[in-house]
């Protein structure tokens, strides 16, 4: 029997839920724990999708490079809400995933 459709965007949501406060995750470890690691990019797109005012801190998922790779005001909203969290950044606008990287 094949698995419910949701399913890996079920498991996404549980483990953004779980990433703690001030702590980071990329799109890939979320893939990676997820179950597919291949799938960074579906990562992106289920919390692109998120409804507004979404309580799931999908400001912790950054890209491979510790950087965000939103736009404009979406850009400002994470950068803010992740330095609320006390995450630095660095000189070129990424983080040090060594130091601020979660690992499950």
């Amino acid at each position: 029997m094949n698995e419910p459709i949701d399913t890996f965007r079920q498991r996404v949501f549980q483990i953004v839920d779980a990433i703690p406060r001030g702590r980071i995750a990329t799109y890939g470890d979320v893939a990676r724990l997820a179950g597919s690691p291949r799938a960074a990019r579906q990562v992106g797109g289920i919390l692109s999708r998120l409804p507004a005012g979404s309580r799931l801190p999908w400001h912790r998922v950054v890209n491979r490079l510790g950087g965000i790779s939103l736009p404009g005001e979406d850009f400002i909203r994470q950068k803010t809400a992740l330095e609320a969290e006390g995450v630095e950044f660095g000189p070129e606008g990424k983080i040090d995933l060594s130091r601020y990287r979660w690992v499950w």
